[in-house]
């Protein structure tokens, strides 16, 4: 998978669920192929995407857009 396509696919389902998902439920609704986020392309989608991470239950991440993003 190409990052860009990861971006795109990232992007698209974050917008449909605003209060944002953690890693694994991107991954099972993305059949993304890895087992654990890539961090260069977690800082690539906070720069371009406005990606933001915030504290779930338990150890659990929240991923999320950034305010101009959910409106695009």
């Amino acid at each position: 998978m190409r990052y860009i396509d990861y971006r795109d696919s990232i992007r698209s389902v974050l917008r449909r669920n605003p209060a944002g998902l953690t890693w694994a439920e991107l991954q099972s609704r993305l059949a993304l192929p890895y087992q654990r986020p890539c961090p260069e392309w977690t800082k690539k989608l906070e720069r371009e995407i406005g990606l933001t991470r915030v504290k779930g239950a338990g150890r659990a991440l929240i991923r999320k857009l950034g305010r101009r993003e959910c409106v695009a």
